[in-house]
């Protein structure tokens, strides 16, 4: 079935698409940049530049990190990363329910064994 997917662009260098809304996902529900890395088979490094890039296009936080310890370390979403999240899908759905007849339509034109 063919799907929408939107990229929101606020400047040449400055996107927030699919990947870094499911990055965040991840480090909401895993509570690490690094677990939220690994659950999309991406290192710490490259989480933690995506995560810098938000943090610079929004000019605050969408994470916030805690240094390793006894406890362990971890990481939280701001207010504005679970905000950004929120906004990014209900786009998402308000874009792929305006475009579902059009997408239908493309789609029988895709040959079936393209679809398969």
């Amino acid at each position: 079935m063919a799907q929408l997917s939107i990229r929101i662009d606020f400047g040449p260098e400055l996107r927030v698409g699919p990947g870094k809304i499911a990055l965040l996902e991840h480090i909401a529900a895993l509570g690490s940049i690094s677990a939220g890395g690994r659950a999309m088979d991406m290192s710490y490094r490259r989480a933690w530049e995506l995560i810098e890039e938000l943090n610079t296009m929004f000019g605050q936080p969408v994470v916030e990190s805690r240094s390793g310890g006894r406890k362990g370390g971890g990481a939280t979403l701001t207010a504005l990363g679970l905000s950004l999240i929120s906004r990014y899908r209900a786009m998402e759905r308000a874009a792929a329910a305006a475009a579902e007849a059009h997408l239908k339509a493309l789609e029988l034109e895709v040959p079936v064994k393209a679809r398969d």
